[in-house]
């Protein structure tokens, strides 16, 4: 029997592990394959941005960029997170009220944003096609790398007492007096727990809560693709496009990386995802679109190959479990949950301890649906 179980290996389970153990809280964590095999796996880094989020996150954004620059500290590894800056391009004129809007209310929230021009733009992004009219730049956004953050959670909560355990895969849970009481998992064995159990796998989370609640959530694969090192790469910083499916990222070895949300096609007999040629073309033209230096750019991965849970809002649903005393879930991510983890991960902890919700975490609940 375990105190506190944690159901998901990803960042969020192997954050929230830390921040347990680290109270010196019992911990244990199980993951159905191994640590960082999910969405928090996939090659090259991943946007910690606060720019163009939605409003509701953007408190928990303010949070989470005083703790990503000093987090490698807190864990004992080298450093984990770049400054770059990040500018959403605007190519639309219809683009611009908008943009006005979201640097008024950034600026609200402690995030200092500003709304460029042309000129002030090419100063910082040349290569960038006359199309582009202007852009908003939030200068303290940056990168992380995924695998490496999630790695350096899930080892440091081990080095404080917390127990990992791979190769589990959780099927079913058990009930009494208003509890849950362990947990069912492949070949008919169970896992006791008598805390606190956290269940945070992303796309398992609306399988295992069904008997008690429809989640409006999904599963789909993002694609993510990385190009053969570039001699000339013309994308100096974190990139996105407020009318394009796009995001750009300068990989440290010279390689770009294009994403943005495009899908790829989950294999359900195969259990994996596989990149779809058409969508592969299509992000690379948004990509020459916007910087036609990149014409005759080679892709070296297609990578869609790790589900991410969608909500129908497109922000993450936090809750308990209903009519359930000892079960906080988290999912929904909807491909941007990264870069506000290690502040949601501090209070979803605190919320176990505790037993209150952080007003934070509020706007997340599952009664938002009504």
């Amino acid at each position: 029997m375990t105190r506190n179980l944690i159901v998901g290996g990803g960042v969020y389970g192997a954050a929230v592990a830390f921040e347990l153990a680290s109270r010196g809280e019992e911990v244990r964590l199980i993951e159905a394959d191994c640590i960082r095999a999910g969405a928090s796996a996939g090659p090259g880094s991943r946007g910690v941005r606060a720019n163009y989020r939605d409003y509701r996150e953007l408190p928990l954004m303010a949070m989470a960029r005083t703790l990503w620059p000093g987090l490698h500290e807190t864990l004992d590894v080298p450093a984990l997170f770049e400054r770059t800056g990040q500018l959403i391009l605007l190519e639309r004129s219809m683009d611009f009220g908008n943009a006005e809007a979201r640097v008024a209310l950034q600026n609200r929230h402690g995030i200092p944003t500003e709304l460029l021009g042309q000129d002030a733009l090419r100063e910082r992004e040349p290569d960038l096609t006359p199309a582009i009219l202007g852009a908003v730049w939030c200068p303290d956004d940056g990168v992380a790398d995924h695998s490496a953050t999630t790695l350096a959670f899930a080892n440091a909560a081990t080095a404080a007492g917390a127990e990992i355990s791979e190769g589990i895969t959780v099927t079913g849970l058990v009930t009494r007096g208003g509890r849950v009481v362990a947990v069912a998992c492949d070949q008919g064995k169970e896992i006791e727990v008598s805390g606190s159990l956290f269940l945070l796998a992303n796309s398992g989370v609306p399988a295992l809560v069904s008997p008690w609640i429809n989640l409006p959530t999904w599963n789909l694969p993002f694609q993510v693709l990385l190009s053969h090192p570039l001699p000339d790469n013309p994308v100096r910083h974190l990139v996105g496009h407020a009318s394009r499916t796009l995001s750009l990222k300068r990989e440290k070895d010279g390689r770009l990386m294009i994403s943005g949300g495009r899908p790829g096609h989950w294999d359900h007999e195969a259990d994996k995802g596989i990149a779809i040629p058409q969508e592969v073309a299509a992000n690379i033209a948004d990509a020459v679109a916007v910087y036609p230096s990149l014409e005759g750019l080679e892709v070296d991965i297609a990578d869609a190959g790790h589900l991410e849970a969608d909500s129908v809002d497109a922000i993450p649903i936090i809750d308990r479990l209903p009519g359930i005393k000892n079960v906080l879930y988290a999912t929904g991510w909807s491909g941007h949950g990264w870069a506000i983890a290690p502040a949601i991960t501090k209070l979803i902890t605190a919320w176990a301890l505790e037993d209150a919700r952080p007003q934070l975490l509020a706007p997340f609940s599952f009664g938002r649906f009504g």
